[in-house]
């Protein structure tokens, strides 16, 4: 298998971990910087977001794992076990975050403003597209499905940034409480679509 010009498999495999273990680093500061910054201000959507990225760690060091021993980061059983560790972690986020955000329609908590939250999301959305741009084009190159599979976490990531930031602007701006639940239950929406598909792909594999 080509890797490449002037590019060795194991170079490529050098760089899919270091852009992984970027995007650990990041997201466990960002689990304890937006789960916080959601509990102070009340917000589902900030909490949902800092969960989400609890499953991107995990996704990630399955990633980790998957490529242990390995030159390339081939098709094998070992694939079609990191493809479904990656589905569960994804429905399991979605499940909770639909009841969560059903729960925050029904009784109608109106969160508080979070500045610091709006400036760390956009911060994130940044970082997270940059990151899930590199990691795509190594796992083309490397024909890695679990690495492929973990880039869109991390695009899911920046997209879910983008959607909490716009919600925290709309009830800054407009008083608009239940922004906050809807954009917790498009995170839900996408994690259970992504969930699905990977599980699928591993059967499939």
């Amino acid at each position: 298998m080509t890797a490449g010009p002037g590019r060795s498999s194991e170079d490529l495999r050098r760089r899919g971990l270091r852009l992984v273990w970027a995007t650990i680093a990041w997201n466990i500061a960002e689990v304890f910087i937006t789960v916080g910054l959601g509990v102070a201000a009340g917000s589902l959507a900030l909490v949902a977001f800092g969960t989400d990225s609890m499953v991107e760690v995990f996704a990630s060091l399955v990633v980790v794992w998957h490529s242990r021993d390995l030159l390339v980061m081939e098709e094998s059983a070992r694939t079609r076990r990191s493809l479904k560790l990656i589905a569960v972690a994804f429905l399991g986020l979605g499940g909770v975050l639909v009841i969560g955000a059903v729960l925050r329609l029904v009784d109608g908590t109106v969160p508080d403003e979070s500045p610091l939250g709006i400036i760390y999301l956009a911060a994130t959305a940044i970082v997270m597209l940059t990151l899930a741009v590199l990691k795509r084009r190594t796992a083309a190159a490397l024909h890695s499905d679990p690495l492929r599979a973990e880039a869109h976490v991390t695009y899911l990531d920046a997209f879910l940034a983008v959607s909490v930031l716009i919600s925290l602007a709309l009830n800054a701006a407009f008083e608009w409480w239940w922004a906050d639940p809807i954009a917790a239950l498009i995170i839900a929406f996408i994690a259970l679509r992504e969930g699905r598909e990977h599980w699928e792909e591993a059967a499939a594999s």
